[in-house]
């Protein structure tokens, strides 16, 4: 599918610049730039002047390579430093319980523990021990799964997770409590793209969840819907999977 039209040619281009530069972390060229984003270089060094005049681009020298400035760094940071999560990822909650008909969590992760930081219930919703400011272990819940497959990427960090913060507790009997064997899950969650909790923490209750990066390169919280057994077929969990994906991808 076609990208749709930027209402303002100028800033598009200005902020597909930015994009360009941010991909290199040594630098880029004027005639690099040209080249991949095919733009002539009189227009481009228009916008690169812009841009540096406000800080968001530096050139430390004459004819060097292109940098993201200070000031575009200095915004990311005051940003993070001072967003609210819930605020901004609440849309994103009530479109996912909208579409699948079911409650939806967000969670971030605190050690060994997720902490629920917001909930949409569903119409038809269901008795769970999930609460606003509720923990729940991080090892056998869908967004504690999603979380720890991203922030921890390999089985040895895995391992020194699941040694720093266990012994791993079975909370059903599908509970995951060896170490090893939550790495090799967490690399399947990895490589399919959501995690999925299978009455792994309360018996008859299946959920899917995916990670929430916002830029960043370990998830800032996890989202996940959450049904019981009967509304969870593979085929639903799948479709959920991928639907949550896109969700996510087009929120944030």
């Amino acid at each position: 599918m076609a990208e749709a039209q930027s209402p303002v040619g100028s800033v598009d281009r200005a902020l597909l610049i930015l994009q360009e530069i941010g991909k290199h972390s040594r630098g880029v060229t004027l005639d690099e730039l040209a080249t991949r984003l095919g733009l002539p270089k009189s227009s481009l060094h228009r916008l690169l002047g812009a841009l540096k005049h406000r800080g968001f681009a530096a050139q430390p020298e004459p004819s060097g390579p292109y940098f993201l400035g200070t000031e575009l760094l200095a915004t990311a940071f005051r940003f993070y430093e001072t967003m609210d999560l819930r605020t901004l990822v609440r849309p994103l909650l009530l479109r996912v319980s909208e579409e699948f008909a079911e409650t939806v969590h967000m969670a971030t992760l605190d050690g060994g523990e997720v902490v629920y930081v917001d909930k949409v219930e569903a119409v038809r919703s269901i008795t769970m021990t999930s609460v606003i400011g509720g923990r729940n272990a991080a090892h056998c819940t869908g967004v504690g799964k999603a979380l720890l497959a991203w922030t921890y990427p390999t089985d040895e960090s895995v391992k020194a997770w699941a040694e720093r913060f266990g012994p791993l507790s079975g909370r059903t009997r599908n509970t995951l409590t060896s170490p090893a064997k939550l790495a090799t899950h967490l690399d399947q969650v990895r490589q399919r793209g959501y995690a999925l909790d299978l009455e792994e923490n309360e018996p008859g209750v299946r959920c899917v969840a995916v990670p929430v990066f916002m830029g960043r390169t370990a998830p800032v919280a996890a989202v996940s819907v959450t049904a019981l057994k009967d509304r969870m077929s593979p085929a639903r969990m799948e479709e959920i999977g991928h639907g949550l994906r896109k969700a996510v991808a087009e929120h944030v």
